[in-house]
């Protein structure tokens, strides 16, 4: 069986980068989140060559995370944990120079108490009821944490991909009510936030999804392309069934081919039968179950059956892929395995 490809494109990651930090004025610094491994694509490269394309600040999750991008960066760039100050913690922030986002008074009396000379930033809660300091712990601590000099105080949006949401006005003026004056950089918009429009912006923007080619960022560059091996192909007769749950049954002669990857490759199960692949430009629809190692085609529409066929690439965007599966493309990228050959271009 062979592996499938998955082909990585850099110059489209960096020239959606540029793109997004287009949309700020100069002032404005645009960063770059590359938790979860770059969204699935290796944030080890693509922080390099985002480096190189000129962005100074990167955002992970967790410090792990961030110890492995430090690696490849060097010291000069600033690298932010999303988690911020966790128990045990306190000298892998130290020995990486990583910055925490302080997310609760907790946390801000374990960096005052373990490190209190080393940088931080912190989280606020506008609405969104998942991390950050709510509005009363903030009053409360607020002196005491400015007075400590934070590099970044950040909130972040909830419904920033459904621009009429009133959601967004809202957690807009909360940010505002509970930062304007101090002297610290503020923070808001990520991808969707930076598509609202300036008065998002703030100091400094964290693009994530919309740097590797996914939604809200409608103009984004395709940076992955994944192809796939045909093993064998047949013709299926009317009535018989193909895969697992005879879930499809042929109602005519129908060429089927299967091709070498499913759901442990991270192409979800749900996305069966409304995903479509492509040979060059022609759709070969998914037909029956997504198996764990396998997907069946209809390649009838081909008059040669090539190689591979591509499942995620120019016709066929990571979200096309998410919404037959029902969910949205953060998940296709994240879930992405670890059997393919990953090529990244340039090399």
């Amino acid at each position: 069986m062979g592996a499938a490809r998955l082909t990585i494109d850099l110059d489209a990651i960096c020239a959606n980068w540029r793109a997004l930090d287009a949309l700020s004025d100069n002032e404005v610094e645009t960063a770059a989140v590359v938790k979860a491994d770059a969204y699935g694509i290796g944030a080890t490269r693509v922080a390099k060559a985002l480096v190189e394309a000129g962005a100074r600040s990167f955002f992970v999750a967790l410090v792990e995370e961030g110890i492995a991008v430090r690696g490849m960066l060097g010291t000069q760039p600033d690298i932010y944990v999303f988690a911020g100050h966790m128990a045990g913690k306190s000298d892998a922030l130290v020995s990486a120079r990583l910055i925490p986002l302080l997310n609760a008074p907790d946390q801000m009396s374990r960096h005052v108490e373990n490190t209190p000379s080393h940088p931080f930033g912190v989280q606020l809660d506008t609405g969104m009821n998942r991390l950050g300091f709510e509005p009363s712990e903030w009053n409360d601590c607020k002196g005491e944490l400015l007075e400590s000099a934070p590099l970044l105080v950040m909130s972040h949006l909830a419904c920033a991909d459904e621009p009429d949401h009133p959601m967004n006005a809202l957690q807009l003026d909360a940010f505002r009510g509970m930062t304007d004056g101090i002297p610290a950089r503020r923070s808001l918009a990520a991808t969707g936030g930076i598509l609202l429009g300036p008065k998002y912006h703030f100091d400094l923007t964290r693009p994530g999804v919309g740097l590797y080619g996914g939604q809200p960022f409608g103009e984004a560059r395709p940076t992955v392309h994944l192809d796939v091996p045909v093993i064998q192909t047949r013709t299926v007769q009317p009535g018989e069934t193909v895969g697992y749950g005879n879930t499809w049954t042929a109602t005519s002669p129908t060429r089927v081919a299967t091709i070498s990857a499913g759901y442990a490759d991270g192409l979800l199960r749900a996305a069966a039968p409304g995903a479509v692949v492509f040979a060059g430009n022609t759709p070969c629809p998914v037909v029956g179950r997504i198996s764990m190692d396998l997907i069946t085609v209809d390649v009838s529409g081909l008059h040669e059956v090539p190689g591979s066929l591509q499942v995620i690439g120019r016709n066929s965007s990571v979200d096309a892929f998410a919404e037959a599966a029902g969910t949205i493309g953060y998940e296709v990228l994240t879930s992405l395995g670890a059997r393919y050959e990953r090529v990244y271009l340039p090399q």
